[in-house]
């Protein structure tokens, strides 16, 4: 530690020197209602808008300026909100979006998870620093329409496979109150707020291979896409992890068959960037499992054994990327490792022990 910085302590804790100031002003004054004003030194906690570092609630003030004093030296991102029902917290809707109007430091209006690096600043000792806020309701009155280009695909874990399975598609986003689109799913909010939530799911499914691809596929048929419909259970756990339980099953009757997913995953902020890692099981019922990877005994044939490997738990380890190049240009990402059942890796058709995933979209959000 350097002289000076030991010299600063030393002023500060004896009360030579004070912390900083921060004055926020408002630039519309709310009519009734409390100020909250939450002061982050942390970017993951910041981008989960959770654990602030300092909260001060303020009644309404004529002059429309709020003062913090006495902050420590440090970088710091700065959070407004109007508790317009008083209940000393901020509201959010069933996905986690605040719904009461809100506002951050330095002018900074994210389309999407909020970005540590853009709303920061730095104090130092004795600074005093003046932020302008401005507080909107995140969604507006009809939610936020995004658009732009995806790409969905998946390795081949089948013999001598040379095709690809991948699938450029539209890459449109909802986000309402309730009612979400996501790429190639949609989302319905059907109760529960905040910590815990339950969803109606409905998601596009890439077909898993083409007969004519790989000669000990030849005969078996094509496996289509299809959509799988579902539910979701959401859950924020301690320490800022999030839980998810989900069951999907074939609506349209490709192969009648179900899976679930059972994962746990965590965020973390790097500059401009969201990364979520996760860890999970998926569990795929018999009908899924043999049409994936089964040989009826019908499909039979020499070096193609009739075999059905049943349900099957395949864990899965997985990244999800957000990242907020401007304003309005937005990429997410996410890619997931299935490692394959013991069962499935019997299959005659089978060479690999591990399936990769892979969803990528770029959006410009209005």
């Amino acid at each position: 530690m350097t002289l000076t910085k030991t010299i600063s302590i030393v002023l500060f804790c004896t009360g030579l020197v004070h912390g900083a100031t921060l004055d926020v002003r408002l630039d519309q004054a709310p009519s009734e209602g409390r100020i909250v004003c939450m002061l982050y030194n942390s970017a993951n906690n910041f981008g989960d808008l959770r654990d602030p570092f300092r909260t001060e609630r303020f009644p309404i003030s004529r002059t429309n300026q709020y003062r913090l004093t006495d902050i420590p030296a440090g970088t710091y991102a700065l959070v407004v909100f109007l508790d317009d029902n008083k209940n000393g917290f901020l509201d959010k809707n069933f996905i986690g979006i605040p719904r009461e109007p809100i506002g951050f430091s330095k002018q900074y209006r994210p389309k999407g998870p909020a970005s540590f690096e853009r709303a920061k600043f730095t104090l130092g000792m004795a600074q005093t620093r003046t932020e302008v806020i401005t507080l909107e309701r995140v969604l507006g009155e009809r939610g936020r329409i995004g658009v732009g280009v995806g790409l969905i695909g998946r390795s081949s874990p089948y013999r001598e496979y040379d095709g690809n399975v991948s699938r450029v598609i539209p890459s449109v986003t909802y986000i309402g109150d309730r009612f979400q689109i996501l790429g190639p799913s949609v989302r319905l909010g059907l109760l529960g707020s905040g910590k815990t939530r339950l969803a109606a799911t409905l998601a596009y499914r890439i077909g898993v291979y083409e007969e004519n691809d790989s000669p000990y596929l030849q005969g078996m048929g094509d496996r289509e896409d299809t959509a799988m419909l579902g539910l979701a259970y959401q859950a924020e756990l301690p320490g800022g992890l999030e839980g998810n339980l989900s069951f999907d099953h074939d609506i349209l009757d490709e192969f009648g068959g179900s899976t679930a997913q059972l994962s746990v995953g965590k965020t973390f902020q790097r500059g401009i960037a969201r990364l979520t890692p996760q860890i999970g099981v998926n569990w795929l019922s018999d009908k899924m499992s043999n049409y994936d990877f089964g040989v009826s005994a019908r499909q039979a044939r020499a070096g193609r054994t009739a075999y059905e490997p049943g349900a099957a738990w395949n864990p899965e380890i997985g990244l999800g990327t957000f990242l907020e190049v401007t304003r309005n240009w937005l990429i997410v990402g996410n890619l997931e490792v299935e490692l394959l059942d013991k069962a499935i890796r019997k299959s005659p058709i089978v060479s690999e022990d591990h399936v990769l995933k892979v969803f990528f979209g770029v959006n410009y959000v209005f």
